[in-house]
Parts: C-alpha cells; structure tokens; sequence
C-alpha cells in the first residue's frame, strides 16, 4: 500500500488547483534542499524522487537536490520553500513548528506507541489533518520519511520504568518539552551542545542523553554509555515537501505524478532506515552495548500528563489532532 493512500487533503483541493487549470505544460528544473551527506538513507530516497519525477514527466519537470544542508539551515529553507524561493526538500517536523504550528504536537514525548503505529497514524488522517496545517502555510506534503525514534541511553544503569530516570543526568536538546518530560520523570535535563555529549558523558557531566540508534553509533556515544534502552520516547516524523508555489505551477498531470514519486520515494526511505537502524543497534551490541525493550510505555506515558497539560493550554487549537493520534 502506498504510503499516503488514505490522504485526501480535500479541504485544500480547490486551492492547489487554482492556477493549475490554467497553467501549461511549462519545463520546470528545481532546486531541492537536503541536510543530510550524499550516502544517507533520506539523500538516496530524494534523489530517486526527483529521479522518477523527470522520467515520467518526460523531461519536462527536473531538479537538483543541493545535499549538506549547503542552501542553508533547516529552518531558514524551510521559509525559503514557502516562499517558492526553494522548490522542495526533507525536514524534520521539529522545527517546521516555528512555521506550521500543527506540527508541534509530533513533538510531544510518548504521542506516537510505536514507528509502524507512526506510519498508520502519518499516512492516514493524523497525516491529513498536519498536512492541512502545512499547505495553509504553503508547504505541499509529498511523503512522511522516517527519523527513527529516541530513546535514552546512559552509564548508569537500565530504564525500565520512569522511576529509573530519577536523578540522571541527562542531555536533551533545547527545547522546553524536551526538559520538561526528563523532569517529569525526576530526571535532570541538562540542554547542550550535540558535539559536547561525548566528553561529557566520559567525564560525568551528564550520565547520558537520547536519540535513535544510527546517531548513537556513529557518534560513538556507545563507547560511553553502554546501556540503551529502548524507550522510543521520540517518534519524530520527516517530510519530503514542495512549496506550493511551485506545486501551482504544475499540471494536475504533474501534480499526479509528483506525489506519486513522493509516495514511492518514501516507502524506499523508510526501507533504507530500518536497515540503517538495525546495523547500528548490532555494531553498538559488538561493541558491549547492553539494550533492553520496554515491556510497558503506559507508567512513562502516564507521567507526561503534565507536559501535555501545559502543552495544551498554551496550544488550545492543537488538541483535536492530539486527541486524534490518542484515540488511534
């Protein structure tokens, strides 16, 4: 099944269509913006999107995708694609929320129970209602790639239970929910720098941090930090997007064509990151790394019932799409 089978966006069908009818069968050559190295699972799945897209469309609509983020930060190309000023890229949804508020509530820690629930929420109306959010902004969804999830590891011991939390000290990134869902577990939050956890760890700064396991490994975070566990705590989704400026000035032929390479392309990455997360997790397990799975994520997901009260009073308008991944 296709990964967006069940989106509609029918709210927002008239509007994509405006200038369409109207619009002719026009070359197009594209720029697209990539943070990732050339080898990554999401760089590959990109280029065979705009791959397929220049082979179906005979020509008529190419591109080039500019990777190592070299067009950019990812907030600051994120704004250039609602201006039309990129013609599409990859992000993460964490900081689209500066732009596209409906996309915060992917943010809120245990929201997603699992990455195949992510998926089925993502390509389905969960998927639709953000996606509405994201095209009143002027950003087209064209597939959800997959991010992996985080989860905790640190020197200490296992996490089994937020009780297990208490006391440790560990690095989040900046961002109040973050801190805030370590705190409801008695941890301590210690925001920092991405490239000072290693050294921080060995000296015991911090006891440990977060993040899934191809980052966990490739910064050799495991060398420090024997013991992860599987707590998933981040199911953060990405986006391959296109502004709408630029979907305007495709055909509805186009149209069909591009989000049917966006589909494609995202069932390849998501492919491409489970075998990339599955060769990390056995390189950490060679290297002495002791991972355990969590049995139950409902005590964890019972203590975050603060971080999502103060979420939801300072965000009113994005309870019915918390309300909808809750009732999934």
């Amino acid at each position: 099944m296709n990964v967006f089978t069940k989106i509609k966006l029918t709210a927002t069908a008239a509007t994509l269509s405006l200038t369409c009818a109207a619009t002719g069968a026009l070359a197009l050559d594209m720029r697209g913006w990539n943070i990732h190295v050339e080898d990554y699972p999401v760089s590959i799945a990109m280029e065979s999107f705009i791959a397929e897209v220049a082979e179906k469309t005979g020509g008529e609509v190419t591109g080039k995708i500019y990777h190592n983020g070299v067009l950019g930060s990812q907030p600051d190309a994120i704004e250039q694609v609602r201006l039309g000023v990129i013609d599409f890229g990859e992000f993460s949804l964490g900081p689209m929320g500066q732009s596209v508020p409906e996309t915060n509530v992917v943010s809120l820690p245990f929201i997603f129970p699992s990455i195949p629930e992510m998926y089925k929420m993502m390509d389905g109306e969960v998927g639709e209602a953000i996606g509405k959010g994201m095209i009143a902004k002027g950003i087209v969804p064209l597939g959800w790639y997959d991010a992996g999830a985080r989860s905790f590891y640190n020197s200490v011991r296992p996490i089994n239970t937020p009780a297990d939390v208490e006391g440790l000290k560990v690095r989040v990134m900046s961002n109040d929910l973050f801190v805030k869902m370590v705190e409801a577990m008695d941890g301590n939050a210690t925001p920092m720098a991405f490239a000072e956890v290693y050294q921080s760890i060995k000296t015991g700064v911090v006891d440990g941090a977060e993040n899934n396991p191809p980052s966990y490994e490739s910064t050799n975070h495991y060398e420090v930090a024997k013991y992860y566990s599987l707590t998933e705590h981040l199911i953060i989704p990405e986006c391959l997007c296109m502004s709408l400026k630029t979907w305007e000035k495709l055909t509805p032929e186009q149209q069909e064509i591009v989000m049917a390479a966006g589909r494609k392309s995202a069932e390849l990455q998501r492919k491409l990151w489970q075998e990339r997360e599955a060769a990390s997790l056995e390189k950490v397990q060679a290297g002495g790394t002791i991972i355990n799975t969590i049995a139950d994520k409902a005590p964890f997901q019972a203590a975050m019932a603060p971080v999502y009260e103060a979420f939801l009073a300072e965000n009113p308008d994005l309870k019915p799409i918390v309300d909808l991944i809750q009732g999934n």
